[in-house]
């Protein structure tokens, strides 16, 4: 029963569920990413070449047997995540750095402080 326990233990610790929420969500922007390449860029900015190759879909591109297509659209994919990543991640530093650089004020010496700084005042007199 000690091996269930750990391992419970284990899987309900906040980095794992943090890393499980990431990857879930991860998933949806990836297929948001997609759909965007192929629903959105592909047709309005790739249309006149595909046209000109006979193409309806950027995955279709190939020479001899090497399909190129599909590449390019996981390049386009990857750039586009990494940008919006890029720009999120800046975004938290940026945060952060407001956080630190917020002055912190020291809190006023309370009544006994005051009155022990003065006893000690004497005593050194």
């Amino acid at each position: 029963m000690g091996m269930i326990q750990e391992f419970k233990e284990f899987a309900m610790k906040g980095n794992v569920v943090d890393l499980a929420i990431g990857v879930v969500i991860g998933a949806a922007f990836g297929k948001i990413v997609s759909s965007l390449i192929d629903d959105v860029i592909t047709p309005l900015l790739l249309s006149p070449a595909l046209e000109a190759a006979n193409l309806s879909n950027i995955a279709d591109l190939k020479m001899g047997a090497v399909k190129y297509g599909s590449f390019i659209s996981n390049v386009i994919s990857f750039v586009i995540v990494a940008s919006v990543l890029f720009m999120i991640i800046k975004a938290m530093n940026a945060a952060k750095k407001k956080e630190e650089a917020a002055p912190v004020v020291p809190l006023a010496p309370s009544a006994e402080q005051k009155l022990l700084s003065e006893i000690r005042d004497l005593l050194k007199k």
